[in-house]
């Protein structure tokens, strides 16, 4: 398998993709509203680190990186989570919030199981 197949095989690389698209549609209405910009900036930004991380690391020579840039793009997608938790609840519907949050933590359990088995290998 070649290595753009394996990182795109990864889950938590393939739902971070997903997350960041989503994200894309909830805050282009957003956009539209002054008290939203700043928000709307810091969730597109974040969600998109999940990715760029994952990516980033998986381009590194070395164990000890990759795992470094997971535990960056776990640290993104929690940041993506909470913002969708506790910021955006004032503008989104609950449907939309909860699956958001519930994607973002799939993100972070795999990541999470990831940097484990890496770091006990």
């Amino acid at each position: 398998m070649a290595t753009h197949d394996k990182l795109h095989a990864f889950g938590a690389y393939r739902k971070a993709c997903e997350l960041f698209d989503l994200v894309v549609a909830d805050m282009t209405p957003l956009s539209r509203n002054p008290l939203c910009w700043r928000l709307v900036s810091q969730q597109i930004g974040s969600a998109d680190s999940i990715s760029s991380n994952i990516e980033e690391g998986y381009g590194r020579a070395s164990r000890l990186e990759y795992i470094r840039f997971l535990v960056i793009a776990r640290g993104s997608a929690t940041e993506t989570r909470g913002r969708y938790e506790q910021r955006f609840r004032h503008w989104l519907q609950p449907d939309v919030i909860a699956a958001r949050v519930a994607l973002s933590e799939e993100i972070i359990a795999i990541l999470s199981a990831t940097i484990r088995r890496l770091r006990s290998e």
